[in-house]
């Protein structure tokens, strides 16, 4: 029988990468964590001991907790933030359940950055929107971006200690015909089917390597959020929700047409 305040692996899969998933952090101690560096995307590490600080950081936000097996560790600390007002719930099997589900992809703890903070040229359109996307959902989402104009964008990461993305000859930019979108699911290793999907859309929009449906109604509602925003931020913001329903779809709806849903009662 689950517990009251539990959550398991394929449930906690549904909500990754949507706007309504909680805060994921993981306590797993240092010696279980050294034999398996991965995190559920998302997530954050943080010492099970250290409550105030957790509570710090949540903000009062729902959480997630997850170990390495799910039980006595992440089962305290859940009760331990309930009684503090939290609506906290523990992943059952912890990242042993997390692994042994299909679709459920671990990201490598040693190609996240280290800084919240991330860096890009000015006035985005499309990469450089999906991107932010793709990290706030699937990476952090804490995470807070600068655009500035192009030849600055190096110099801004120095100062700022933040991290490039979209310039020439860094980590995070173009290969090929392939975007920053691509290179991102390749460093964090998610290559899940429905991410895999909205890159293909985002690169055909992006970089015009064919004319497909989605990528022609991604480019124009893509140019029309840049035309009715002059501030990047607020482009940003308004174009989250977009990218939130490419990726319902890019999940859930490709099978879905016109017809389907004209003839549904």
């Amino acid at each position: 029988m689950a517990a009251p305040n539990e959550i398991t692996p394929k449930q906690l899969l549904r909500l990754i990468g949507t706007p309504e998933c909680p805060v994921i952090v993981d306590i797993s101690i240092d010696p279980d964590f050294a034999v398996d560096p991965y995190l559920i995307p998302g997530s954050f590490r943080h010492p099970h001991t250290d409550i105030d600080g957790l509570l710090a950081r949540l903000t009062g936000r729902a959480c997630i907790i997850t170990c390495q097996r799910g039980i006595k560790l992440s089962q305290g600390l859940t009760s331990q933030l309930r009684g503090r007002g939290i609506d906290a719930q523990f992943l059952s099997g912890g990242m042993f359940g997390w692994r042994d589900t299909n679709g459920a992809p671990p990201i490598p703890f040693a190609a996240l950055p280290t800084t919240h903070l991330w860096v890009t040229r000015h006035r985005p359109k499309i990469d450089r929107i999906a991107c932010p996307w793709l990290i706030r959902r699937f990476v952090n989402a804490d995470a807070e971006f600068m655009f500035v104009a192009p030849e600055w964008v190096i110099g801004a990461a120095d100062r700022y200690n933040a991290t490039p993305f979209d310039v020439p000859d860094i980590a995070f930019s173009h290969v090929g015909d392939h975007c920053t979108f691509d290179a991102m699911l390749d460093a964090f290793d998610l290559r899940t089917n429905a991410l895999n999907r909205m890159a293909q859309v985002i690169r055909a929009a992006d970089t015009g390597t064919d004319d497909s449906p989605q990528a022609a109604g991604l480019l124009a509602l893509s140019v029309g959020l840049s035309r009715m925003h002059r501030d990047d931020h607020t482009q940003l913001d308004a174009a989250m929700p977009l990218y939130d329903a490419l990726y319902r779809w890019a999940r859930d709806g490709v099978d879905e047409t016109h017809a389907s849903f004209k003839d549904a009662p």
